[in-house]
């Protein structure tokens, strides 16, 4: 299946949309690795913003998680490598929040 052809404009906004996405997305994740932010509140978004980010992305934003403890824990959950926040069963979700509880 063809993308269909944008116009400038139409190109523009989209490139724009993206970039609002990806920022929003940085600042979430940069909020989930200082603590701002708990990792229930992340979970419970149901937007694109957090849907669309992958959970091995969202696993070492975590504060004191790496990408070899990240990789464990996609192992330990049975989260394939590729698998989004939005494609997590309810059973994962759980899962994690036992693990990172909210601080505070």
């Amino acid at each position: 299946m063809a993308l269909p052809a944008l116009s400038p404009e139409a190109r523009a906004e989209a490139l724009q949309k993206a970039l609002r996405t990806r920022r929003e997305r940085a600042d979430v994740l940069a909020a989930l690795k200082s603590g701002e932010l708990a990792l229930e509140a992340v979970l419970s978004r149901a937007d694109d913003v957090v849907g669309k980010t992958s959970v091995q992305q969202l696993l070492r934003a975590l504060p004191s998680i790496g990408t070899v403890r990240a990789q464990q824990l996609m192992t330990e959950l049975k989260v394939p490598a590729r698998r989004k926040v939005r494609g997590l069963g309810p059973r994962q979700r759980a899962r994690l929040l036992e693990l990172f509880p909210a601080q505070g």
